[in-house]
């Protein structure tokens, strides 16, 4: 198909792998920041096109995957009270919390329903108005504009049967944190193309300034990738901090004002904790006040409940790029998708699900 197969076309793709090895002439590593984008590199080989030295790691942009455990255990315990109906994505129902998961909770008689918007779960809270809808409104900046029209809807319509379980985490101050940590070695970014649809580009500016990093706006397809690749490169090489836009048939300078105008006047920015990674301030999205009667943490009394992480799980390593899926010791013998150990082995965006899936054997590099 027309915009897809053009960026699939073996003759262009190999073609950019050549000029991305003329243009490296020195050890880098850059991280993409996108679970689609990981999911192509790893389905298509890409890594296994560029040069020796020149290193693709993978970021936290799974949104399933850095959703905090404690998160999991709230959803799990509204969706085992008599009268909830709680609706999700598909992907949340097999992320291990530490009291069971969703799909357990369902076949334990939990009333937990798949859908595949938020209206859809609006629309069950104004057909069933003698239960408690609930929906779990995770992702990123990709997923909020369609979750704050649900809340805002709700609200306008008063829909008193329906809230929201929040976890929407934000992309810059993620990027901003790994490149604090003392063990981090990216040196550049392939920022995601769909949330840079959203939020334009603005945001991370002051990131590449900041840090001296060069971020690239990147698409999803391997000829994508590897022109956002290429120009990270030729960026590094340079010693050209900066924000490029790869992307630009689909990512305006200033994103989708009128998405963002929504999502400002339902959420406002709190610190969220990130799975495997812990506490990042400013980086994720809470209900106004305004909206306060719909946030479900309330509305449930789940707000204080805390949980540990699994200490046999690395996923924390694996989101901030220190290592990668086969270097886990659990990968595919103690963990594999029936039975996780951590998110990003169930999720379809999850690193450890496509080293699973398709490099399933590989060895740990050296």
């Amino acid at each position: 198909m027309r915009f897809v197969d053009e960026y699939r076309d073996a003759e262009s793709v190999h073609r950019c792998a050549r000029a991305i090895a003329r243009a490296t002439t020195r050890p880098w590593t850059l991280m993409e920041i996108c679970g689609g984008q990981t999911h192509a590199i790893v389905r298509f080989g890409i890594d296994e096109l560029l040069p020796e030295g020149l290193r693709l790691v993978h970021g936290p942009g799974c949104p399933v995957c850095v959703t905090p455990v404690e998160l999991i255990d709230k959803a799990v315990e509204i969706a085992r009270r008599p009268g909830v109906i709680l609706c999700s994505f598909g992907d949340m129902l097999r992320v291990p919390g530490t009291r069971g998961d969703l799909f357990t909770a369902k076949a334990e008689g939990g009333d937990v329903r798949v859908v595949y918007s938020p209206l859809d779960a609006l629309r069950i809270a104004q057909e069933t108005p003698d239960r408690e809808v609930v929906f779990f409104a995770i992702g990123f900046e990709t997923t909020a504009p369609a979750n704050a029209m649900a809340v805002h809807q709700a609200h306008r319509l008063g829909v008193g049967n329906f809230s929201v379980l929040v976890s929407h985490v934000l992309v810059p101050p993620a990027m901003e944190a790994i490149l604090g940590e003392p063990d981090n070695r990216v040196q550049g970014f392939l920022a995601a193309g769909h949330v840079c649809a959203v939020m334009g580009r603005e945001e991370y500016e002051p990131i590449a300034q900041r840090w001296g990093v060069p971020i690239v706006i990147t698409g999803f397809e391997p000829l994508d990738i590897l022109r956002g690749v290429l120009r990270c490169v030729e960026m590094l090489e340079a010693g050209q901090p900066g924000v490029d836009n790869q992307y630009a048939r689909s990512v305006r300078d200033e994103g989708n004002v009128h998405a963002q105008r929504l999502m400002r006047q339902v959420f406002r920015i709190i610190p969220r904790k990130w799975r495997g990674i812990g506490l990042i301030p400013r980086s994720g999205y809470g209900l106004r006040p305004r909206y306060a009667g719909l946030d479900a943490e309330a509305r449930f009394g789940v707000a204080g409940m805390t949980a540990e992480e699994s200490t046999e799980c690395i996923s924390g390593q694996i989101l901030r790029g220190v290592k990668r899926p086969h270097e886990c010791p659990a990968f595919g013998t103690r963990c594999h998708p029936e039975h996780p150990l951590g998110a990003p082995m169930v999720s379809t965006e999850g690193a450890c699900a496509a080293y699973y899936r398709h490099r399933r054997f590989a060895r740990s590099e050296a």
